[in-house]
C-alpha cells in the first residue's frame, strides 16, 4: 500500500462520509448505459457532408425523435430533425416566412418538444453531464424547464411564465439553438475520425476547425493527414507532393487563403519552364469552374512540383537505404536522349515528359532556383499559424491506432505476408513487426513533430515512408505509381500492387490474430478506412465474419462514381453496433428550406447479448480502478 498516495488522495475530500459519496456516485455512473461512439473515415476535405453526418449524428438524432414521439408524421419528425441540425438557418427560414405571431406561437410549440427530446436523450446520463452539456449561460433556466416540461400541476404557470418572459426578452430563439446544440451533443458523446481528413476536398481546414470545437473527439492519421504534418514539419519531399495534390483537384485556395501560403515564386518558376501537358490537366469536380488560363496554369505547377518531388525522392532513396525504395529511383531509369524509361526488364517511351531543369548525369540535383524555392516554401508552411494549430491538434488527438472500447481502429493496414505472418521493417538493425511497427511509427511522428527545424534527418524521412512505402500501415502497397500514371501509356505499370492483408483481412482468423496482438479480446472488432468499398459492384464492407468493419465508402466526391454511395459511418451504444451507408448530400440551403436529408441505410454489425455499461468501457475501467482507490481510502480513512 502506496501509503503516500492514499494522503494526497485524502486531502481531495472533506470527510469520511464525502469519499463514501464519491464511491456511491462511481459506482451508479459505471453502471449507465454506454454512450454512443460515431466513426467516421476518409472525409478528405468535404466538410458540408461532413458536418451534416455530424448533426444528424448518421440517423441517430431522428431515430432519437421517433422514439420519442411516436404520434408524429414524418413530415412532422423531419420538421423537428432539421431545426435540431440547422436551428439557426432554420429558424432565419421560418421568421421570413411567417408573421411575427405565427413565428412567436411556431417558437414556443418546438422549444416544448426540444425540451422534452433534452430529457429524452439524457435520460442515460447522469444529471450533472446533462448540465454539463447546455451553454452556461442558460443552465439554470434550462434545468427548471427540463424538470417542468411534462408538469401538469400548480407549476405549470411557472413553466408557462418562463417562457414568456424569454420571449418577452427576445431570448427564446437563442435557447432553441441551445437546446438543439446540447440534444446533438448528448446524442452522439464520442468521435472517431479514421483517418484522411487532407487532400481531393476543398475544405479540410473547416473539418478540422469544427473537431477542434468537439468535446470529445480522436483521430488516426491517414496517409494524407501525415504527408501534411510532414510538409508542416519540415520535409521539402512532402510539401512538393501537398502542393501538387492541390493543383491536381484544383485546390490551391486551401494553401494561399485558408493557410496562408503564399506561392508566388513556385507559381513563377513553373509558368517559366512548363508547358500544359494532358496528362496533368487538373481533376476538378462537378460544379467548380475555372477559366483555361486557371487550369493551364494548375497543369504546369502539377508538373513543376511533380519533377521536384521525384528529385527530392531520388536524394532520399539514396540517404535511406533502409527503405528499400531503390527500384522507385526513377529518374536514374531515364535514357534523356530517347525519351524512354526502364522499369525491370522493361523499357517504355516517355509521353510529353518536360525535364527542363534536370541534369541527366545527376537527375536528383536541384538548381540554385530550385533551392530558395524550397527553402522559401518551407519557411512559408512554417510559418502558417493556421496550420501549425492544425498540425498540433492533429498531434494531441492523433496516433497511428488506437484500442479504444475493445475495438481496434487502423486507418490503412497491419503489413502481412502471404502466409498471414507480420511483415518486418527493419531500420538500423532493428525489425519492427506488428503492433510494434505502429508503435515505431508513432513515436518517429511525433520526433518529426517536435523538430520542424530538421529535413533530413530520420523521423522527418519515415514521415514520407509513410505515404510511398510497402511496410507502411497508411500506404500497404508495393509501389506508389505516380510517375508511371504521368508519364506511360501503359496501364498495367500503373497498377500498385496492395499488401496481402488486403485479401486475408477477409479472413476472421487473420483478424482474431492482429487484434490479440494489441491486446484485445475476439469479442471485438477492427475498423478500417483508406480503401474505398465498390459496394455497387456487390462488395461488402462487413468482413471477416463481421469482426473487420471498412468504413471507406465515397465521402471524395471522385469516388462516389466508383463506390456508387457517399460515404460510411459507423455508431456503437449500448446495445451493439451499426454500419450505416450514405447517400450524397446536396446543400445545407435544401436540408433547411426542403427538409431534405441524407438517406442512410443502417445494417447492424453486431448486437450484444447483454446491454454493455459504463464499466464495459475504457472510461469504465479507469472509473473502477478509482473505486478501488477509493474504498481503500475509506476502510482507511483513519491511519492516512
Amino acid at each position: 500500500m502506496d501509503k503516500k498516495y492514499y494522503q494526497l488522495l485524502k486531502k481531495q475530500f472533506s470527510s469520511k462520509e464525502a469519499v463514501l459519496t464519491e464511491i456511491i456516485n462511481l459506482s451508479a455512473i459505471c453502471e449507465l448505459p454506454k454512450a454512443t461512439e460515431h466513426f467516421m473515415s476518409d472525409v478528405h476535405g468535404e466538410y458540408d457532408a461532413f458536418n451534416h453526418v455530424l448533426r444528424n449524428g448518421s440517423g441517430s438524432i431522428k431515430e432519437k425523435l421517433r422514439d420519442c414521439f411516436p404520434e408524429f408524421s414524418a413530415t412532422e419528425i423531419s420538421s423537428l430533425a432539421t431545426l435540431i441540425y440547422y436551428p439557426q438557418e432554420k429558424l432565419d427560414s421560418e421568421c421570413q416566412l411567417k408573421e411575427t405571431e405565427e413565428f412567436e406561437n411556431y417558437c414556443q410549440i418546438n422549444l416544448v418538444y426540444l425540451l422534452k427530446t433534452v430529457k429524452f436523450v439524457g435520460q442515460k446520463y447522469t444529471r450533472s453531464k446533462v448540465r454539463k452539456a447546455f451553454p452556461e449561460k442558460f443552465r439554470y433556466i434550462l434545468e427548471e424547464l427540463i424538470n417542468e416540461v411534462d408538469s401538469t400541476t400548480d407549476k405549470r404557470d411557472y413553466f408557462d411564465s418562463i417562457l414568456s418572459q424569454l420571449q418577452n426578452l427576445g431570448e427564446l430563439t437563442r435557447l432553441i439553438v441551445a437546446l438543439a446544440d446540447t440534444i446533438r451533443r448528448l446524442t452522439v458523446d464520442h468521435l472517431h475520425v479514421v483517418g484522411d481528413i487532407y487532400d481531393r476536398g476543398p475544405y479540410p481546414d473547416k473539418i478540422i476547425d469544427r473537431l477542434i470545437k468537439m468535446p470529445s473527439v480522436d483521430v488516426q492519421w491517414g496517409n494524407h493527414d501525415i504527408v501534411w504534418m510532414a510538409a508542416f514539419s519540415g520535409s521539402p519531399l512532402a510539401m512538393m507532393n501537398v502542393i501538387r495534390i492541390c493543383a491536381r483537384y484544383g485546390n490551391l485556395d486551401i494553401l494561399e487563403e485558408s493557410y496562408g501560403i503564399n506561392l508566388r515564386m513556385i507559381l513563377e518558376y513553373a509558368e517559366r519552364y512548363y508547358e500544359p501537358s494532358e496528362a496533368f490537366q487538373p481533376r476538378l469536380v462537378d460544379g467548380v469552374r475555372l477559366s483555361d488560363d486557371e487550369k493551364a496554369l494548375l497543369n504546369k505547377l502539377q508538373e513543376a512540383t511533380a519533377i521536384l518531388q521525384f528529385k527530392l525522392e531520388s536524394q532520399l532513396i539514396k540517404r535511406r537505404p533502409d527503405f528499400q525504395l531503390e527500384h522507385r529511383d526513377v529518374l536514374h531509369f531515364i535514357d534523356f536522349s530517347e525519351k524512354t524509361i526502364k522499369l525491370g526488364t522493361e523499357v517504355y517511351e516517355l509521353t510529353d515528359f518536360q525535364a527542363p531543369t534536370v541534369n541527366p548525369e545527376q537527375p536528383e540535383s536541384l538548381t540554385a532556383e530550385e533551392e530558395k524555392i524550397i527553402s522559401h516554401l518551407l519557411n512559408n508552411f512554417r510559418s502558417s499559424d493556421k496550420l501549425k494549430r492544425h498540425v498540433e491538434f492533429l498531434q494531441e488527438k492523433g496516433a497511428m491506432y488506437l484500442s479504444y472500447n475493445g475495438n481496434l481502429l487502423i486507418h490503412g493496414c497491419l503489413p502481412l505476408h502471404e502466409n498471414g505472418d507480420f511483415k518486418s521493417f527493419t531500420v538500423n538493425k532493428e525489425a519492427h513487426t506488428g503492433r510494434d511497427l505502429l508503435d515505431f511509427f508513432d513515436q518517429e511522428v511525433r520526433k518529426c513533430l517536435a523538430h520542424p527545424e530538421n529535413s533530413t534527418d530520420l523521423a522527418t524521412d519515415l514521415m514520407w515512408y509513410l505515404w510511398v512505402g510497402e511496410c507502411s500501415s497508411l500506404f500497404g502497397k508495393t509501389a506508389m505509381t505516380t510517375f508511371e500514371r504521368y508519364y506511360i501509356k501503359d496501364k498495367k505499370t500503373h497498377v500498385e500492387k496492395k499488401n496481402p492483408y488486403y485479401q486475408l483481412r477477409e479472413e476472421a482468423e487473420i483478424i482474431r490474430k492482429i487484434l490479440e496482438n494489441f491486446g484485445l479480446d475476439e469479442g471485438g472488432h477492427l475498423v478500417n478506412g483508406h480503401t474505398p468499398i465498390k459496394e455497387k459492384n456487390g462488395e461488402n464492407p462487413i468482413k471477416a465474419d463481421g469482426k473487420l468493419i471498412v468504413i471507406d465508402g465515397g465521402f471524395a466526391k471522385t469516388y462516389q462514381k466508383e463506390t456508387g454511395i457517399a460515404g460510411y459511418t459507423l455508431l456503437y451504444n449500448s446495445f451493439g453496433i451499426q454500419l450505416v451507408a450514405h447517400q450524397p448530400f446536396s446543400t445545407v440551403k435544401e436540408a433547411v428550406e426542403k427538409g431534405t436529408d441524407i438517406i442512410s441505410l443502417k445494417r447492424l454489425v453486431a448486437e450484444v447479448d447483454q446491454r454493455k455499461r459504463v464499466k464495459d468501457t475504457n472510461v469504465g475501467q479507469t472509473l473502477l480502478s478509482e473505486i478501488a482507490d477509493l474504498e481503500v481510502l475509506f476502510e482507511h480513512y483513519e491511519e492516512f
